[in-house]
């Protein structure tokens, strides 16, 4: 297969996209609607980002900027926010999109995500926990009210807005770059330029997109030339990096490994041996092993480069998160645990029986990959340099969420979808119910609470810097990393410098524009 797919690169170079139909695959299969509140597929919603639009879009720094909004202004309280929509915003059917379509959209997204009876309560149904209502003074000026003070509200305000009377719809129109002409459910969307939209003519005038049910299916259509870009997240398409005839270009999702603590656990309670744990583990190499690097590295529940990222090493001279072998034996050997039989296996003496220091990592396995199972592995593999033993037991993702919920774990790799709003509350914060490790600490408490009464920017970012100083020093749980994903394709389409999920179609629309 690999031979297949150069013999068959090598005819074509990378370029400049010149045609003005561009066709793109992805996998779906569970798509049946284009209604972006009922979104149930990731890579489907980078065709949602094209379709329609949102109050705010965040840039390369995470930082909220304007799009549909083309200002916003908050109360001292951040209670009340305003926001003053564009003049020269219409529908694909040449409607103008009003503040009533903007209040309507929210009041959807929160009716759906608080609906007990609903199957899928929205993509966006954590609005819910910063937004209480919305409203629309006149055509052009929404009026959000939030649930609680806080600044982390204008991080919500990237939902995509729908027309008022569309809200439902199973095909509702949206104002983005591109309209839908044609949808059969796992097999193609047909994608043509919106002349109503409000930038500039873009060169790409159709998207053709086209569904795969496996990643074989997938790479096999790009092989073959069937279409011009693929979207993925398997690192089978790590193969085609550093070639000379397509492009790899990588973005970062929105999800975050992690290998979850379980505090209870008699072993771990001492947070040196959970320090020990932390330099003993080397995610780089997890990383080149496992995901052929496809993935964005943090030692903390932010990603690095933004903003919000802090590491607290930078301040106080204790190196939180570097790996260092000989610091985790120190550690170990200061909580107690030798290897006084010289097995290989620390231990120690425990209610007057010697017990080994031999944990249990369970982890849940993916569909079509043993990313995750090689992962668990090399964590055993590197645990055991440190004199750990580690018994890995893979179970299904449903027994996985049992175990975590009854605490019947010792480590557990497990991911988490992050929310656009930057607040790790609902990881750290006494008993949440994403709290699987029973951590409990009343001073990260309090900073999550400060964290959620803040009014502007830098008050949150020094709220998120105290958040993570005190994950560094207890560690709670280990961060690994972002997982990533590739947009593998034959023509530069795009100029955007940090792509992440869900735009990992951004900037098609302004290439070629003159």
């Amino acid at each position: 297969m690999l031979l297949t797919a150069a013999l068959l690169l090598c005819a074509c170079q990378a370029q400049q996209l010149t045609s003005d139909t561009f066709s793109v695959g992805m996998i779906s299969v569970k798509t049946n609607y284009l209604n972006p509140l009922w979104a149930l597929e990731r890579d489907f919603q980078s065709l949602h980002s094209l379709m329609y639009e949102s109050l705010i879009r965040l840039n390369d720094q995470y930082e909220p900027e304007a799009y549909v909004a083309s200002d916003w202004r908050y109360g001292d309280d951040c209670k009340s926010w305003t926001f003053v929509l564009r003049d020269d915003v219409y529908f694909s059917d040449g409607t103008q999109l009003t503040a009533y379509d903007v209040a309507a959209t929210v009041n959807e997204i929160l009716r759906l995500a608080k609906d007990e009876n609903a199957e899928n309560h929205g993509v966006y149904a954590s609005l819910r926990y910063v937004v209480s209502s919305a409203s629309a003074n006149d055509a052009k000026t929404v009026i959000i009210t939030a649930a609680r003070p806080y600044y982390g509200v204008i991080y919500a305000m990237n939902f995509p807005i729908l027309k008022a009377s569309e809200v439902q719809f199973e095909y509702p129109i949206g104002s983005g770059p591109y309209r839908a002409d044609s949808f059969s459910p796992a097999n193609y969307l047909y994608l043509s330029y919106n002349p109503y939209w409000w930038g500039e003519e873009p060169h790409v005038k159709n998207i053709n997109a086209f569904f795969s049910a496996t990643n074989r299916d997938l790479t096999a259509d790009y092989e073959y030339n069937r279409v011009d870009a693929i979207v993925t997240r398997s690192v089978t398409t790590a193969q085609y990096r550093g070639g000379v005839t397509s492009v790899n270009m990588d973005y970062r999702t929105r999800q975050l490994e992690t290998l979850l603590i379980n505090l209870n656990s008699y072993e771990l309670e001492d947070v040196n041996v959970r320090w020990a744990i932390r330099y003993a583990l080397d995610p780089d190499s997890l990383s080149n092993n496992a995901y052929y690097g496809m993935t964005s590295r943090t030692d903390t529940p932010f990603p690095r480069g933004t903003w919000m990222y802090y590491d607290p090493s930078d301040d106080n001279g204790e190196d939180y998160f570097t790996y260092n072998l000989a610091k985790a034996n120190r550690l170990l050997e200061e909580a107690g645990w030798v290897d006084t039989n010289e097995d290989g296996i620390r231990d120690m003496m425990r209610d007057g029986k010697r017990v080994n220091l031999s944990l249990r990592l369970w982890v849940y396995e993916e569909a079509e990959n043993s990313v995750r199972v090689e992962t668990a592995n090399e964590i055993r593999d590197q645990l055991a340099k440190a004199g750990i033993e580690v018994r890995v037991y893979l179970v299904s993702f449903a027994l996985a969420k049992e175990r975590l919920q009854a605490g019947n774990f010792d480590l557990c790799l497990a991911a988490f979808q992050m929310d656009s709003v930057p607040d790790p509350g609902f990881l750290l914060y006494g008993p949440n119910t994403g709290n699987y490790g029973r951590y409990r600490n009343s001073e990260m408490n309090n900073a999550i609470n400060d964290l959620r009464k803040c009014t502007n920017q830098y008050s949150y970012q020094q709220a998120l810097r105290r958040i993570q100083t005190i994950f560094a020093q207890d560690c709670p749980f280990i961060c690994l990393y972002y997982r990533g994903g590739a947009v593998l394709t034959r023509y530069l389409f795009t100029n955007v410098r940090d792509i992440r999920e869900p735009d990992m179609l951004k900037g098609i629309e302004t290439i070629g524009v003159n």
